[in-house]
């Protein structure tokens, strides 16, 4: 199996499920989200999806809670647009690499105004 395939599935996987977030799901403790990045394992089967959820500690907590409750409603409207042999297991994890880029530019602000 090529890594190219992969990617590619990688790829629509994530594109499919921010999809379905955006208009599937009705849950009012869903947050203001977006899936930033998905990694799928060699085999297809596993899908761990990455994503960054704007607002306190405790509403990123709520809202990685129902994504991961709904899990199994996510998996089957996956499974009904792409097509593959077995629809991959989704985890979903908080990706803060944005919050951090974020605060790596404001230290390098506050270092360049000290110049």
């Amino acid at each position: 199996m090529s890594s190219q395939r992969s990617l590619r599935v990688a790829e629509e996987i994530k594109k499919e499920l921010s999809q379905i977030i955006q208009s599937e799901m009705k849950d009012p403790r869903l947050g203001f989200l977006s899936v930033t990045d998905v990694e799928i394992s060699q085999d297809l089967r596993y899908v761990k999806a990455f994503v960054s959820i704007l607002g306190s500690d405790k509403e990123r907590e709520v809202t990685l809670g129902v994504l991961q409750r709904a899990s199994g409603f996510l998996r089957t409207e996956l499974g009904k647009r792409i097509r593959l042999r077995h629809t991959p297991e989704l985890s979903f994890h908080l990706d803060t690499s944005i919050e951090q880029g974020a605060k790596i530019e404001k230290l390098l602000r506050e270092l360049e105004s000290k110049k």
